[in-house]
């Protein structure tokens, strides 16, 4: 759609002889400062929207692996009674283990290294010789060969009654309920953040039919379809919004690319082997940037046709 700049058009200018008039634009400027600031706001947007897309799927997946290992496992804590011999109890608490089907590994924890465990309460230097100390077994149960816990804990209770056997299934539903509080506040942040870049495109939609309304006006008047002026707004805005995703979504895949990369440094450190047990490491994937794709190409579909929905609604206010 052409429109002629040298002149404001009216009624009376549309006749035989307005092909003379030379010089021709757009109906909606290909680049404008307007136009510019949405492309910055887009690629901004899109650029938290994919953090926020992949942090939730990051997020998921470690959930996912946490509770896969924790489930694989299982502890047994034989605890020290007046009258018996704690470390006799030990060995038949592993015993019986052992002896169960579906049990892998049956691992004794030494009376040093149950006192490490609880450094992290008590502190570092003190002797806990004197003090009733739990001894732990720590289980490895097979995945493929389910073992049936309810019947392990009765024949533990009835071969060491001072010995208790936790699944850790409080634990994994607790870890299940963070896990999936987090994805739906990633998920919240996501949707907002859509939202806003909604009303950003709506506002810049709605500014271009003011800037321009006496040319939408005049074009409405004398015959031209609704849906030829909106599919104007709609393919400019289409291509604003694409340019702002591909910068958007360009910035996030470099920015995981790079955390991944410093990761991979930063692994070797203590302080990195903890981050990558409770965070994973940033390494999202195939499906990561198929989701940033996706989202990139959305949004611009989104920006186009939201634009045409608007200039669709004030045409027809204008009856």
């Amino acid at each position: 759609m052409r429109l002629w700049s040298s002149t404001r058009l009216t009624a009376s200018d549309v006749g035989e002889d307005a092909e003379e008039i030379p010089a021709q634009c757009a109906l909606v400027p290909a680049d404008s400062v307007a136009g510019r600031s949405l492309v910055i706001v887009i690629a901004i947007m899109t650029f938290l929207a994919a953090l926020a897309a992949n942090v939730a799927i990051l997020v998921a997946d470690a959930s996912v692996e946490w509770r896969g290992d924790i489930a694989r496992e299982a502890t047994v804590q034989v605890r020290p009674v007046m009258g018996r011999d704690l470390e006799a109890d030990v060995r038949q608490a592993a015993e019986v283990m052992r002896q169960t089907p579906g049990v892998s590994e049956a691992r004794v924890y030494a009376k040093s290294e149950s006192e490490a465990l609880l450094s992290p309460w008590l502190g570092q230097g003190l002797d806990l010789s004197e003090l009733p100390t739990p001894r732990m077994i720590v289980l490895r149960l097979d995945p493929d060969n389910g073992v049936d816990l309810d019947r392990l804990r009765m024949e533990l209770e009835r071969a060491v009654p001072n010995a208790v056997l936790d699944d850790h299934h409080v634990f994994i539903e607790r870890l299940g309920d963070m896990a999936r509080a987090a994805v739906a506040m990633a998920a919240l942040i996501f949707i907002l953040i859509l939202a806003a870049m909604a009303v950003a495109v709506a506002s810049a939609t709605r500014a271009a039919v003011a800037t321009n309304r006496e040319i939408v006006e005049v074009l409405h008047i004398v015959g031209a379809a609704d849906s030829f002026i909106a599919r104007e707004f709609q393919r400019r805005f289409m291509a604003l919004g694409l340019r702002g995703a591909l910068i958007g979504g360009g910035g996030a895949i470099a920015f995981f690319v790079l955390a991944q990369f410093i990761a991979e440094r930063w692994r070797a450190t203590g302080g990195g082997e903890q981050m990558e047990a409770m965070f994973g490491d940033f390494t999202i994937g195939w499906s990561g940037f198929i989701v940033i794709a996706l989202l990139a190409g959305t949004v611009a579909v989104l920006t186009g046709y939201l634009s045409q929905f608007i200039v669709l609604r004030h045409l027809q206010r204008l009856g």
